[in-house]
């Protein structure tokens, strides 16, 4: 028996695919598919707020160039103001790595709810259900490479015609 997938909650081997305590064996399911749901508000509101975290020390940096400049004042006080703002701008330096990590991460989760249908037993049921898109692909084309041994069965996009895919 050959391990195609294996994590706390669904494992996908040559002989079955298990989720979340259910074992489904491959000879019994038919057409394998999946569906895409809306996406996330709350996602891309985290991914705005990253952006504005990333951006908000930038804008600081150049408006107090910007007021020091326009403020006219002694060369001393004026470069003052610019040495300041350049060290805000330049202290996002070690935060922008930390927030481009999260922003990063946010798009391989993905920002849509994913799904994986059969048939099993001449019935549509859904095996998995999960907002990571990440993890989604790794099981879905664990569970193709775990069914091109088995004849019958097919794996397709949304019902439609089966045929393998490298994405989810």
């Amino acid at each position: 028996m050959i391990t195609y997938y294996d994590d706390r909650s669904v494992q996908v081997t040559s002989a079955a695919l298990r989720v979340e305590g259910r074992t489904y064996p491959l000879a019994e399911l038919g057409m394998v598919w999946h569906r895409r749901g809306g996406r996330s508000w709350r996602v891309l509101a985290g991914r705005g707020a990253i952006g504005a975290a990333l951006a908000g020390p930038l804008v600081a940096a150049a408006l107090g160039i910007a007021l020091a400049l326009w403020l006219h004042r002694s060369p001393v006080v004026t470069l003052a103001i610019v040495g300041a703002s350049v060290l805000v701008g330049l202290g996002i330096g070690p935060l922008a790595d930390v927030l481009f990590e999260h922003l990063d991460r946010s798009y391989a989760r993905g920002s849509r709810e994913l799904e994986m249908w059969a048939r099993w037993r001449g019935q549509p049921v859904r095996l998995l259900h999960t907002g990571d898109a990440l993890r989604f692909g790794q099981i879905y084309r664990a569970v193709q490479r775990a069914m091109e041994g088995q004849p019958q069965n097919s794996i397709g996009t949304s019902g439609t015609i089966a045929r393998p895919r490298s994405r989810p």
